[in-house]
């Protein structure tokens, strides 16, 4: 049976302690972004006033960093850019650009191996995500919580996990046989083609890999938690609590190590939302040029939408490990796409951080005019879970102002 990360799995040596437990990192974006004015504090450091969307947060204060002045350089094509948000590549308007990995997926592609899931992409609706692949094809996400749970803690008998593991080494066989014609091929070839097919191999090397974590896997028996399976929300306007039962999960999955990347994407709810003093669609009140009333109930959304991703730290803050808790090892970041949705703006991301070892509790303000580059913010993401890159997208290096414990 798999157990949760415990303090008695660190190595034992001479020295300075390293860091309690794995590190981990759950990436939740919005596509139809937050209202800048509400949530950005007019001024700057660990002194900064709260805004209108973070005094629900104050509680929190230490725990969380804001980032304003930020974005994609590049990037920009409104809500096509929802592509971008965690790949930091330009997708033009054109539809020919081609995607590049995402930071949680990059993650994933090294440091994945120790759990039953390299990582997890999730929706709270729909079927697209902003996960991409190193071939940069986007990885689809699931959207039902109550699957969700079946993947991660039912059991199938032992019987049909041997006939996984089975199917899988057929996989793997099958793979063995596409090698050997390839290498019987590549006698024949010219110099650029012997350079695709050694890319080639590449690939089916990183799969086989894979594949054999995967037979191994197939045979374990699944974490147990003492939780019932969530009843999926039928509802598509209730943005809310299709996020809180999406996050419950998640919390599980983390705390039971299933997984150490997750990303969810909240593309925005059709239909009417259950909120007092709401009576339009999240969509069109994104796009509220600068009506008042839209406004309003605008302000209304994004508060429970942040309000939530609250709550979501504290359970994780509530799950002891080791000599931390779980947000002390998760980096947790709230962003989207869209600065303004209303004008289809992709400047002056959102930009929400928790968790992970950092220093928190202040507001890093760049120029909102010039934009700071937010790859920067990736590339200390990934330098804080433990991959040595001094390199994302279009990034300069890591962050300015955001420092580790």
């Amino acid at each position: 049976m798999s157990l949760p990360w415990l303090s008695a799995m660190e190595p034992s040596f001479a020295g300075p302690k390293a860091s309690s437990g794995p590190k981990r990192f759950v990436a939740m974006t919005l596509g139809l972004g937050l209202i800048g004015e509400n949530l950005f504090p007019s001024n700057s450091g660990f002194n900064y006033q709260p805004s209108r969307y973070l005094k629900g947060l104050q509680k929190l204060r230490d725990e969380v960093t804001v980032v304003s002045g930020t974005s994609h350089p590049g990037v920009t094509g409104g809500h096509r850019a929802e592509a971008s948000i965690l790949t930091a590549s330009p997708m033009g308007s054109s539809g020919r650009a081609k995607n590049t990995i995402s930071v949680d997926q990059l993650m994933a592609r090294y440091l994945g191996d120790a759990t039953r899931f390299r990582s997890l992409v999730l929706s709270t609706s729909g079927s697209t995500s902003p996960c991409y692949t190193e071939n940069g094809a986007m990885i689809p996400p699931e959207d039902r919580p109550s699957r969700l749970f079946s993947r991660l803690f039912i059991d199938k008998s032992k019987r049909e996990r041997e006939k996984q593991a089975a199917r899988v080494r057929q996989g793997r066989s099958i793979m063995d046989m596409v090698g050997e014609d390839a290498k019987s091929l590549s006698l024949e070839l010219g110099a650029g083609d012997r350079e695709k097919l050694d890319a080639y191999f590449t690939s089916v090397r990183d799969l086989e890999k894979r594949m054999a974590e995967a037979e191994q896997w197939a045979k374990r028996p699944k974490p147990f938690v003492n939780q019932k399976a969530p009843i999926d929300i039928n509802d598509p306007g209730d943005l809310i609590g299709r996020q809180k039962t999406m996050c419950d999960v998640i919390k599980l999955a983390l705390q039971t190590d299933s997984t150490r990347f997750i990303s969810l994407h909240i593309p925005g709810a059709s239909g009417s939302i259950p909120i007092a003093g709401v009576d339009d669609s999240h969509h069109s009140l994104s796009h509220h040029g600068r009506d008042e009333e839209k406004l309003d109930q605008l302000a209304l959304v994004e508060t429970a939408v942040i309000n939530q991703w609250a709550d979501f730290l504290r359970e994780l803050q509530s799950v002891e490990e080791a000599e931390a808790n779980l947000l002390d090892q998760t980096s947790v970041l709230l962003t989207s796409n869209l600065g303004n949705a209303s004008n289809h703006d992709n400047r002056n991301m959102p930009v929400l951080l928790s968790g992970g070892g950092f220093r928190h509790g202040q507001h890093l303000a760049f120029d909102k005019r010039k934009n700071y580059p937010l790859p920067n913010l990736y590339v200390s993401l990934l330098q804080q879970v433990g991959l040595e890159t001094g390199h994302f997208a279009s990034s300069t290096g890591t962050m300015n102002g955001l420092e580790s414990i």
